[in-house]
């Protein structure tokens, strides 16, 4: 029989109901704001609180210990730290693994040199089952290896686009600092290199992992079907080439390249807040007070030499106009730098190219993407939400109450 009256359920309870309700103007969440989908032990956000926490340990705790990224992916698959001797070895683990087989060069070298990057990461990815086993489920093993070649990928899509030699990976080079000489070539050997290469590192730390967002959604999605790891990271990267999702760093870039110099700055952004215009990298759909992500990227931005360095400059002083321009056109309002600007004055100063910027971000969340793959994988059940039907409903219809609609369908 079917319900004919509104009963309210619990959380848990209405995941579990397999039931319709009569009700004629039913919630649809569009957005899945609030809808629980899992259990974790990966990460959690607290957008009130402006609190990020990797497996215990809040994202201020993670870099004040001058985690490497690798540090920092072990925590999440193992929910620990860990010890010296266990960092070394896992770190060279990862290492080990980031040579590619001949045929996917050969695959990297056939692609169009016009393919976006995040296309080419997509396919390289892919093709990452030629030489990695596969077979459900999904394993440590796995994410490691895919991890490792991720950025090995990219750096030689660029390399072959630039028309410029390959570069193998090192072994003896940290995971950022190998994909930085992969991407130019050059060994980081002094302070300056070391400065700015723990910038890059803190973004792929803070990047790594944020909650369920939409990219680690679908990874989970296509996991909960029983496919491969490598198919659920391969969806993950096509969900974060949206602009809405991975796209924002190279909005901020597009921004700061238009106000073109610090004297600039205060005119063009006063006029862009009377105008109504959004300024890109402040604000947070989550956080409602400033995202410690961005509090991260601020804060090794701070530290790095400047060296006459005008993309540093030019980012540092927008941030603190903004700062102080939204607080006066819009008190109360809350809105701070989120992980997007800093992002951007990182990978600036860096001098990565903003044509990497999303794909240098997927390559940063493959290792978060990879352990929620795991997590899926070990308390599984297939998702399977439902739809409003606002279609017309045929005259041979069997349902007698046309407004009936699937609540939830498992």
């Amino acid at each position: 029989m079917f319900a004919r009256k509104v009963i309210q359920f619990s959380a848990p309870t209405l995941a579990r109901a397999n039931f319709f309700s009569s009700v004629s103007t039913p919630t649809i969440n569009q957005g899945l704001e609030g809808i629980l989908i899992a259990e974790t032990a990966i990460s959690n956000v607290d957008g009130k609180k402006g609190e990020l926490i990797y497996a215990g340990f809040l994202l201020e705790e993670v870099i004040a210990r001058k985690s490497s990224y690798e540090d920092v992916l072990y925590l999440l698959l193992r929910k620990k730290f860990p010890t010296e001797h266990e960092g070394k070895e896992f770190s060279a683990e990862l290492a080990n693994r980031r040579k590619l087989s001949k045929e996917i060069f050969s695959l990297v070298d056939q692609l169009p040199n016009d393919i976006d990057y995040m296309d080419a990461l997509r396919t390289g990815m892919s093709a990452l089952g030629h030489e990695i086993d596969t077979a459900w489920p999904p394993t440590e093993d796995q994410t490691m290896s895919i991890v490792a070649k991720a950025p090995t990928i990219l750096s030689q899509v660029y390399r072959k686009k630039m028309n410029l030699p390959t570069v193998q990976p090192l072994s003896n080079l940290s995971h950022v600092a190998n994909y930085m000489h992969m991407l130019t070539g050059k060994i980081p050997v002094s302070i300056h290199d070391a400065a700015y290469i723990r910038a890059l590192e803190v973004y792929f730390i803070t990047t790594i992992e944020h909650g369920m967002n939409a990219s680690t959604f679908t990874a989970r999605v296509s996991t909960s079907t029983e496919t491969d790891m490598l198919s659920a990271i391969v969806a993950a990267i096509s969900t974060l080439k949206g602009p809405l999702h991975g796209g924002a760093p190279s909005e901020v870039d597009e921004m700061l390249d238009e106000i073109g110099s610090i004297e600039n700055a205060e005119p063009w952004l006063r006029n862009a807040i009377e105008s109504g215009n959004k300024l890109m990298g402040f604000g947070h759909r989550v956080y409602k007070t400033y995202d410690p992500r961005a509090k991260a990227l601020q804060d090794v931005v701070a530290t790095l030499p400047s060296d006459n360095n005008k993309q540093l400059e030019l980012s540092r002083h927008v941030e603190e106009v903004a700062v102080r321009l939204l607080q006066e056109y819009k008190p109360g309002r809350n809105l701070y730098p989120n992980v997007e600007f800093g992002a951007a004055a990182v990978l600036r100063a860096v001098g990565l190219p903003k044509e990497l910027y999303p794909a240098t971000f997927a390559i940063s969340r493959v290792g978060g993407w990879c352990t929620h793959v795991l997590e899926q994988s070990k308390k599984n059940r297939l998702m399977r939400p439902s739809a409003v039907y606002t279609g017309m409903w045929p005259a041979a219809s069997k349902v007698e109450d046309k407004k009936v609609i699937p609540i939830a369908k498992i």
